[in-house]
């Protein structure tokens, strides 16, 4: 559907304007389709996030630092993250046994588990693939790249 549809406006200063709140708006249809799909799993995009940087390490573990810089979502407090996973027993904590000032963090086999029947719930692409073809996603995503810059 398109924009001005969606907001009930067409009032735009230009075509980056437009952009603009188009890509703000598909930003917030993304991540409350993701949200959606996630809440039966009790867990938020951020720690759908930390999970699976977590299982792509394996098997070595992480740190706080590490999963700041390799996150989507920049102004998320990892450190509580991993605090809330932890309480879930998603994931765990160890201390570093080279330093022991550095703490370790690995998925745990129930965080596996779990990412394991997201994944054969939902594919992240379907969310696209219903109104896109997958060459217009490589487009759209090379121009959110070149976007950034």
């Amino acid at each position: 559907m398109e924009l001005e549809k969606e907001i009930h406006s067409k009032n735009f200063e230009d075509n980056y304007h437009k952009a603009v709140i188009n890509v703000s708006y598909t930003y917030n249809w993304i991540s409350n389709i993701l949200r959606n799909r996630l809440e039966k799993h009790n867990i938020t995009q951020q720690q759908f996030n930390i999970l699976r940087i977590l299982r792509g390490q394996l098997p070595n573990p992480s740190t706080v630092n590490l999963l700041k810089e390799r996150m989507v979502d920049k102004m998320c407090d990892a450190s509580r993250m991993v605090d809330r996973l932890v309480q879930k027993e998603l994931v765990s904590r160890c201390t570093n046994s080279k330093d022991r000032r550095a703490v370790d963090i690995y998925i745990s086999e129930e965080g596996l588990k779990v990412l394991s029947i997201i994944d054969k719930e939902m594919k992240i692409g379907d969310i696209l693939r219903q109104n896109i073809s997958e060459e217009e996603a490589g487009v759209l995503s090379d121009l959110l790249d070149k976007l950034r810059g």
